[in-house]
C-alpha cells in the first residue's frame, strides 16, 4: 500500500498525526507532492521527519521559494513567511529540498505536485482528460489543498488533501492510500493548538492560524475541485 501526503506546510502537528495513522495501516511506501515548508513555524521539523523515514519529496513552489530564493508572486504574506523559514531552516535542510523531484512515475501512477503541464505552480480545480499525461491510469495532484477522487473517462484524478492547511471545510488533516483495491482518502484530527501555539510564539498574528479550525484558506475561503464537464454543467 502507497500512502500519498502533500501540502505539510511547516505544520509538525498534522505531518505527526498523519504519519502515525499511515503506519497503523501498515503503508510499505510514502510519497510527498510537496510543499513541505510554507505557512506555519515548524518546516525544519518537518523536513527532518521526511529525511528520516526516507520519504521522497516532489518539489512544490514553496519548497522552490526557499531554494531559488524568489518570492511568491501572488501574496506579500506568503512572501513574509518565507522569509521567516530561510531564516530558521538549515542549509542542509535547505539542500535537501534542492533534491526534489519534479515528478514520480511508478507504473501507470503519475504524482506531481501542480499539474503535469505546470508541475510546480498550477492549480487544478476542474479536471479534464487532457490533465493526463500519456500513460497514466492514476494522476496524482497536490497544490490546492482539496482533497478529492474523481473518475475522468475511466482514468482516476486524486488530490490527496493536505496535512498542514485543508481548504475543503474540513479542519482535519488529510491524505490518501493506494492499494490493489484502489484509492481511499483519510482524514485525521490532530492538536491544531498547538500548531496555533508555534505561530504564535514565532510572532505571527492570529489569523495566520484561525483557518485551521475551519479547514479554509488564510482569510477563509473553502474551495472545490470538479470534472470539468460538471463545471459547465
Amino acid at each position: 500500500m502507497i500512502a500519498v501526503i502533500s501540502d505539510i506546510h511547516g505544520n509538525l502537528p498534522a505531518l505527526e498525526a498523519v504519519l502515525a495513522r499511515i503506519d497503523e495501516l501498515a503503508c510499505s511506501t510514502i510519497i510527498s507532492l510537496g510543499d513541505v515548508v510554507g505557512y506555519y513555524a515548524q518546516p525544519g521539523d518537518c523536513i527532518e521527519v521526511l529525511k528520516a523515514r526516507g520519504i521522497p519529496n516532489i518539489m512544490g513552489n514553496h519548497d522552490y521559494y526557499i531554494v531559488s530564493g524568489e518570492g511568491c508572486p501572488r501574496s506579500r504574506m506568503v512572501n513574509d513567511i518565507i522569509e521567516y523559514q530561510r531564516g530558521i531552516i538549515s542549509p542542509e535542510q535547505r539542500a535537501w529540498l534542492g533534491k526534489s523531484k519534479s515528478y514520480l512515475v511508478d507504473g501507470s501512477n503519475y504524482f506531481v505536485h501542480g499539474s503535469w503541464q505546470d508541475p510546480i505552480d498550477e492549480y487544478l480545480y476542474k479536471i479534464s482528460p487532457a490533465h493526463f499525461p500519456q500513460g497514466a491510469e492514476r494522476l496524482f495532484a497536490g497544490h490546492t489543498h482539496v482533497q478529492v477522487r474523481l473518475e475522468i473517462d475511466g482514468k482516476v484524478f486524486c488530490n490527496p488533501g493536505s496535512v498542514g492547511q485543508p481548504r475543503d471545510g474540513d479542519p482535519r488533516a488529510a491524505f490518501a492510500t493506494l492499494s490493489a483495491n484502489g484509492i481511499e482518502l483519510h482524514r485525521i484530527e490532530y492538536d491544531i493548538d498547538r500548531t496555533a501555539r508555534h505561530m504564535q510564539r514565532a510572532g505571527f498574528p492570529s489569523r495566520f492560524s484561525e483557518n485551521l479550525y475551519i479547514g479554509a484558506q488564510i482569510g477563509g475561503r473553502i474551495d472545490k475541485i470538479v470534472a470539468a464537464d460538471a463545471a459547465s454543467d
